[in-house]
């Protein structure tokens, strides 16, 4: 009886655990940029491996969103600059993916979810992905890979497109070589003395010679404070809102 009062107790307090660790799904409309920006980008970051649509899919959208996180991210880098870019036409994305392997076999799954998105809902006719980090390599694939009629943006932001560490021999992977039809490619790069992920490199991994890409390199200063790797996509989102 002891025993089974004990079992009982400990399935209780692994239930009420469960439930009390569980995040809320980041609803695009719930997230907050302000003072509750840590906890939005902890439940961002929650969400199941894939392409998660952040607001009510109506299959009417004339564009699509969708941010690639980097490598041990927070999420909340990516609050702010999502609210802001995102609008009525819009359908907005985050695609969560296992980041402590190689990009290729996440790249496949984000193509494959792309297109299925795209066959539910005809309207689309303009796609914007943005990468940050390590995600920037994932989201470079598709320069040479895009084979849609749809015209997509591909933004690196604060991206070592050129390759760092042993990631080249591990992952086998190849900086992006060309532009593909459709395709707009912008790399935005951040200075690497007050990059923490890039400061202490012999050399910066964002430069990569790309022809025909939209190269724009960030300014010092971000709203009165140092400019470094997360908040690099804000000054992007602040600087495509103006469009």
């Amino acid at each position: 009886m002891i025993r089974l009062e004990i079992s009982f107790f400990v399935f209780l307090s692994i239930l009420f655990t469960s439930c009390t660790t569980e995040r809320p799904y980041p609803w695009l409309e719930d997230l907050d940029a302000n003072k509750g920006y840590l906890d939005s980008g902890k439940d961002l970051m929650a969400v199941k491996f894939g392409l998660n649509s952040l607001e009510i899919k109506k299959n009417t959208e004339s564009r699509l969103l969708i941010a690639v996180h980097g490598s041990n991210s927070p999420g909340y880098e990516w609050i702010y600059p999502l609210k802001t870019l995102d609008n009525e036409d819009t359908l907005t994305l985050f695609f969560r993916w296992d980041d402590n392997g190689c990009p290729a076999p996440s790249f496949k799954i984000l193509n494959e979810q792309i297109n299925q998105i795209l066959d539910l809902n005809n309207n689309v006719n303009g796609i914007t992905i943005m990468g940050h980090s390590y995600g920037a390599l994932l989201v470079s694939m598709f320069s040479e890979s895009w084979s849609n009629d749809i015209p997509v943006e591909i933004h690196s932001i604060a991206g070592p497109l050129a390759g760092i560490s042993n990631l080249n021999s591990l992952c086998d992977y190849q900086q992006p070589r060309f532009i593909s039809t459709n395709l707009r490619f912008y790399q935005w790069r951040t200075l690497q003395h007050l990059d923490g992920a890039f400061k202490d490199l012999d050399t910066d991994p964002q430069i990569i010679n790309l022809q025909d890409s939209i190269v724009t390199r960030l300014p010092e200063n971000y709203r009165g404070e140092r400019l470094g790797h997360n908040w690099s996509i804000s000054w992007v989102a602040d600087e495509l809102n103006q469009r």
